[in-house]
């Protein structure tokens, strides 16, 4: 089994069913966990020393954070209607609650916080939409928490991989700490598959291949990319979806294609 592959368990009591932490990952900075929570289920902790971002992946919720309260927000009811989601930004050291109005997916994005920012919405409207690549190579992208907007060190996103599409490809890496021409950025990839009792590939490499780990990920599974280029595939039929978390030393993104195979690029 692999070492980078995290699959989905049954709702514990605070409706956890995933989660990646500094210490379970083996490194310093990305930490993530999804809840699925039921109608009026509630879960309440504190940020500690990290920032977080609220993903509502689908349903609504009502979030509370001191003064701070969003009521019923959320309107994205199924991952790939594809329409921006509902998210919250906050900061390190701050305890919040957040109520299931419908049932929830609700994904919890975290890095070290330095106390830089304060809590706040993050609406459809402030979340950049894009396509990156063509034919076969071609996905969508959904700007949630890019380094233009402000947080100490989180970068959120989310891509919609057409079925039988190629993402993150060329594959490229960002695991070296050479600005301006590569940042060192650990990552998160959260997958849904369409219909979901489907499956996609992911591969994470190194040039000398002393990593080198392909994986089967079904609806749910999370892969850790501590380093190494990280293509993701998904066959004829099935349409990806992944929730990207990165962090690092510095708050930039910054990557290197593959040289075997920067050639797609200059087609």
């Amino acid at each position: 089994m692999s070492s980078l592959l995290v699959r989905p368990h049954e709702p514990d009591t605070q409706g956890k069913v995933l989660e990646v932490t500094p210490e379970s990952a083996g490194w310093e900075y990305v930490g993530f966990r999804v809840h699925r929570l039921t109608r009026g289920q509630r879960i309440e902790a504190n940020t500690g020393s990290r920032e977080h971002c609220l993903v509502l992946v689908s349903g609504r919720a009502t979030v509370t954070c001191g003064e701070h309260r969003w009521e019923d927000i959320g309107k994205r009811m199924d991952v790939f209607e594809k329409v921006p989601p509902y998210c919250v930004y906050l900061p390190d050291g701050v305890s919040f609650a957040v109520e299931a109005t419908t049932d929830l997916e609700l994904a919890v994005c975290s890095a070290p916080g330095f106390g830089n920012h304060e809590p706040r919405l993050i609406g459809p409207d402030r979340i950049k939409r894009s396509t990156r690549g063509s034919g076969t190579n071609t996905r969508h992208i959904q700007d949630i928490l890019p380094e233009t907007e402000p947080a100490d060190s989180l970068l959120v996103v989310e891509v919609f991989t057409p079925a039988g599409n190629w993402s993150s490809y060329p594959p490229h890496k960002h695991d070296v700490d050479d600005l301006p021409n590569e940042s060192k950025l650990e990552e998160t990839y959260y997958h849904r598959l369409n219909p979901s009792q489907g499956f996609a590939f992911q591969r994470v490499y190194t040039d000398d291949r002393s990593l080198d780990e392909t994986m089967a990920v079904e609806n749910g599974c999370c892969v850790m990319v501590p380093y190494g280029y990280h293509p993701a595939g998904a066959p004829h039929g099935y349409e990806l979806y992944y929730l990207n978390v990165m962090a690092g030393p510095q708050r930039v993104w910054k990557f290197t294609n593959d040289p075997d195979h920067d050639w797609i690029t200059k087609q």
